[in-house]
């Protein structure tokens, strides 16, 4: 189940709605970081002003010039490492979009369903964004105490949290939250394992960015299989 619906997400990767999630993603996580570099080097120009009056020196011209290039440097360099778990958050913000994508192709019989309301898409994004940068957190300690787990650990870590993000978010458009989150437990193990699958290509610049996206039509397919055997369980007992 797990690698056919991974097969089947990939092959589905030249939509052109998930090309817009994943364009949408990047651009709002560029303009993000682009306008937070822009404030922070205006903010220590005016904070330093244009001339410093240092001991023993005198007064200085330069000052605030160095500094504004030096937090340029750094909020480069920076977004290098916030780029994934940024775009990751804002593309997760979309996933329904994905899980719509998915189902029109692949399930075109079922009834339409109305997305979340835009509130609950931020709150699920940064909530996302937030528990993932945590966990990698607590992760890369454990790694530098325990270099030979750090791999694995990294692998279940985000195993976990991508299994429950992601399934969580396609099984709640159709059964709801609570309902998903029952679903979710009751096939703990399948969802973590999938999971584990989704964090492979979270160690592959640029591969890493398109994981939300594989992600969700990935536990789109899980969904529904799971969801089916259910049915046909519950036929099979009436």
């Amino acid at each position: 189940m797990i690698f056919t619906s991974f097969f089947k997400a990939l092959a589905q990767l030249s939509d052109p709605r998930f090309r817009k999630v994943l364009w949408r993603g990047i651009g709002l996580t560029l303009g993000l970081l682009a306008a937070i570099t822009a404030l922070l080097v205006w903010g220590v120009g005016w904070l330093v002003g244009d001339a410093v009056t240092l001991p023993l020196v005198g007064e200085v011209q330069w000052v605030d010039n160095v500094l504004s290039w030096a937090f340029l440097a750094l909020m480069i360099v920076l977004s290098v490492f916030l780029m994934v778990p940024v775009a990751s958050a804002f593309v997760s913000m979309f996933l329904d979009r994905i899980a719509e994508a998915v189902e029109d192709r692949h399930y075109p019989g079922l009834p339409k369903v109305q997305g979340p309301p835009l509130t609950d898409e931020i709150v699920d994004g940064l909530s996302a964004m937030g528990v993932l940068i945590a966990a990698n957190i607590v992760a890369l300690v454990v790694t530098l105490l325990l270099p030979i787990a750090g791999l694995p650990l990294f692998y279940a870590v985000n195993g976990f949290l991508l299994g429950r993000e992601y399934f969580t978010v396609v099984a709640m458009r159709r059964i709801g939250r609570r309902a998903a989150k029952d679903m979710r437990r009751r096939h703990g193990a399948l969802i973590w394992m999938a999971g584990v699958l989704m964090a492979v290509p979270l160690t592959v610049p640029i591969l890493n960015l398109v994981v939300p996206i594989i992600g969700a039509a990935t536990f789109t397919h899980i969904y529904h299989r799971l969801d089916k055997g259910r049915g046909e369980s519950a036929q099979a007992t009436g």
